[in-house]
């Protein structure tokens, strides 16, 4: 690969330009995005080798197109890059909701959309932004690709190829199977952990409540410290998955405040039993 032009120079797509750096590869990396202050930090770190605002600038001889900006940016992107297309660029994506993604690509690239393949890398960071982007964010992270059947192999393998290059295991799956695995997961979480610090700091006695809180809390809500648009951007594309996780959350959250009303206390053992068993040995399958 010679040119990979990376929209959204942040934490995940400046990764991947570092991590390709740090292997060694020569690709030239072009960075577009929408703040121009943010491109020239980018280019400060080295991070790039070059940044434009104009896409039939960077689409000149790319072989490469990854999208990495919040998922609400895709549509505008994909729609921008059409004309510029050459027949052997792959364009992929790098957000965390695949469904409305490849929608929207069989919608706006048409014939072309066999040269487009969803990306979903498992890491990140509570920080967002170039500065927070490193070299190894995504050594023995999971990625998952979302092939469809019209997708062209090619594209598959050189997707595959670019994040297995920067220290990832990748694996495949259809867009709906990866929506509903990671609105349980990943999106239902960070629903959970923005919601309770909302309500704590939206109490009368907030300062209180936030100089007691310590580990268990801090450990709870670490992701609400993640980027609002982003996430703002994710939870209406996997809407209808998220909805479901919601309910059946509620269902749980329901079960436990009856337990408590009726001083259930063996059931509440047997609850938390069956989650902390659940807990660790997931825990001890990641070491």
């Amino acid at each position: 690969m010679k040119k990979l032009v990376i929209f959204g120079v942040g934490l995940i797509g400046g990764s991947v330009a570092l991590a390709l750096k740090k292997a060694g590869f020569t690709t030239q990396i072009v960075g577009v995005g929408r703040s121009q202050e943010s491109l020239q930090t980018a280019l400060d770190l080295g991070v790039i080798d070059s940044a434009t605002s104009n896409v039939a600038d960077a689409m000149q001889d790319a072989d490469m197109v990854l999208i990495a900006a919040p998922v609400a940016q895709t549509p505008s992107i994909l729609a921008a890059i059409k004309p510029h297309l050459c027949a052997q660029t792959i364009i992929t994506d790098a957000g965390s909701t695949k469904g409305d993604v490849l929608h929207c690509a069989q919608e706006i690239l048409g014939e072309r959309s066999n040269q487009f393949i969803g990306g979903h890398p498992i890491a990140g960071a509570e920080k967002s932004g170039v500065t927070a982007a490193t070299d190894n964010l995504y050594i023995n992270k999971n990625v998952v690709l979302t092939p469809t059947k019209n997708t062209n192999p090619s594209a598959t393998l050189a997707t595959k190829k670019l994040w297995q290059d920067c220290g990832a295991n990748v694996s495949e799956m259809s867009a709906e199977t990866h929506d509903g695995i990671f609105a349980a997961v990943s999106h239902l979480p960070h629903l959970l952990a923005f919601a309770l610090v909302d309500d704590i700091a939206s109490r009368a006695n907030a300062a209180q409540l936030f100089g007691f809180a310590a580990s268990g809390f801090r450990d709870f809500t670490r992701i609400a410290g993640s980027h609002p648009e982003m996430w703002r951007d994710i939870s209406l594309a996997n809407k209808d998955a998220l909805l479901n996780e919601l309910t059946a959350y509620q269902t749980e959250i329901s079960t436990l405040k009856t337990m408590l009303q009726n001083s259930d206390g063996a059931g509440l053992q047997a609850l938390f039993e069956r989650a902390s068993l659940a807990r660790n040995a997931w825990a001890e399958s990641k070491k």
